[in-house]
């Protein structure tokens, strides 16, 4: 039997199962998915909100706050990029400007630090490309950038070190209260675990009726975005936000710590939890709106676009509680999710050890992971060092984003460990430039088949039935 079973590999499941590691607990991962942060995780802003949207006294503005001031720490010891780059709510008019009073107050209420209310002349100082039509901004220079899979495959990775185990492919279709805890059905198989942890994002309200906690419900928000060439990284140094609606935080324009510009989501309420198709009528708003913001964007640099799906909670908040002994749901854990993960896994904790499970510390745990090797950012020296100590680190597999095959092979072989495509892509951005794979999948193919010890024709794309090689032709590969 498992002390913890923690319901979805996302962020926010990946950070909880890295606080509870440090303890004597034995702990399993349950992820429907052929890999983890394949959710909201996998499609999002990628943004370390400073806390002054969510309103004063909820677990939003609580978590948020409490999550930012973590998440420099938190990336420094799981060897993750964070960037702290600051942020800016832009306003073109009065009606604007009284916004962004509002959310100043608010953030002071909060306790963000340093916010300023900037003129037009101060925030065209910061960020000439804004637009000159824009007369007013919020500045909070707390806020930040991370890569939210680089920071979830770190987090459960650091978990795995330190005992956790991981279960992918295994769906959840049943849970069950017994007198010891309860019983999870998942993947035809059977998981008892004394402690259950809900974090299983836009289907957290189905996790839940399977204990009879019919108390809220989850929808998923469709939000579209467009990611452009590295050459338009540089276009604006913070993340430029509109003033916010009930829909959300509106179109921003964004650096990431990869180099790359973001701009999007839109912000549209579904019935589909499955349905990340992107749209013409999305992506067009999409393009409307960070050119209305930002100058000089060249939306003919796209690389690709995407779509994520937020879990938004019936109750406007956060849905972090105890609804049953043993029983913890983590659910409407949209914006500002990503920012608060490692302050939630903090919140889970608390309740946990309220709930009465026992937590003594292992004397082995280390919360510190190393990066893998980034060989593009190494100066040449290193590199020199790097490819004499492993010669597969001497050939670039992917051009674009200069990924060697050194740095595929350690990912292949370091937990979480990828089954796919697009877990190397996740891992090692091979496939994340201008050709998005064209020139590099066939021997990351070659690569995943010879490490995975399965036929070339097996390897796929995301897992299921999305093959990329269908047969072999004339007897060649």
């Amino acid at each position: 039997m498992f002390d913890v079973a923690i319901i979805g590999a996302g962020v926010v499941g990946g950070m909880i199962a890295r606080t509870l590691a440090r303890y004597q607990l034995k702990i399993v991962i349950l992820e429907k998915g052929n890999d983890v942060a394949t959710g909201a995780t996998a499609a999002n802003s990628a943004i370390v909100h400073a806390g002054f949207d969510a309103k004063e006294g909820s677990l939003k503005a609580k978590l948020n706050v409490r999550g930012s001031e973590m998440m420099a720490d938190v990336c420094r010891e799981l060897g993750v990029k964070y960037k702290n780059n600051g942020s800016l709510v832009i306003g073109f008019n009065d009606e604007d400007k009284a916004h962004l009073e509002l959310l100043y107050q608010r953030g002071v209420a909060n306790g963000v630090k340093n916010l300023k209310l900037l003129n037009a002349e101060e925030l065209h100082a910061l960020e000439p490309n804004v637009s000159q039509n824009a007369t007013c901004a919020l500045h909070a220079p707390t806020g930040a950038i991370v890569c939210p899979y680089e920071l979830t495959f770190a987090a459960i990775g650091n978990a795995m070190d330190n005992g956790a185990e991981l279960l992918l492919n295994n769906e959840v279709t049943a849970v069950q209260a017994t007198e010891n805890g309860y019983v999870i059905t998942a993947g035809g198989k059977t998981v008892e675990a004394k402690y259950v942890i809900n974090a299983a994002g836009v289907y957290s309200d189905a996790i839940a009726k399977m204990i009879g906690d019919d108390s809220f419900t989850v929808h998923p928000r469709r939000g579209e975005y467009i990611l452009l060439d590295k050459e338009l990284g540089a276009l604006v140094s913070h993340t430029i936000f509109r003033t916010p609606t009930k829909m959300g935080k509106g179109i921003l324009v964004s650096p990431t710590v990869d180099g790359n510009l973001l701009t999007g989501p839109t912000s549209e309420d579904m019935e589909d939890k499955d349905d990340k198709s992107t749209t013409p009528e999305g992506l067009a708003r999409v393009m409307k709106g960070a050119g209305e913001s930002v100058t000089g964007i060249r939306f003919g640099a796209s690389i690709t676009s995407f779509c994520g799906l937020r879990a938004v909670g019936s109750t406007g908040d956060f849905i972090i509680n105890n609804p049953r002994h043993g029983f913890i749901n983590v659910a409407g854990i949209e914006s500002p999710g990503l920012s608060s993960a490692p302050a939630i896994a903090e919140y889970v904790l608390d309740l946990l050890q309220k709930d009465g499970m026992q937590t003594a510390e292992k004397a082995s745990y280390n919360p510190i992971r190393p990066a893998l090797h980034a060989f593009r950012e190494m100066t040449m020296e290193e590199k020199n060092a790097v490819i004499a100590k492993d010669p597969s680190y001497g050939r670039v597999i992917c051009r674009c984003e200069t990924v060697t095959e050194g740095e595929i092979l350690a990912a292949i072989r370091t937990e979480p460990k990828p089954h796919d495509l697009d877990g190397i892509k996740r891992r090692t951005r091979a496939q994340m430039g201008r050709c998005q794979g064209g020139f590099c999948s066939p021997y990351i193919v070659e690569l995943l088949s010879r490490e995975l010890g399965i036929p070339y024709e097996a390897v796929t794309k995301s897992g299921g039935k999305s093959l990329v090689n269908l047969e072999k032709t004339k007897g060649a590969r």
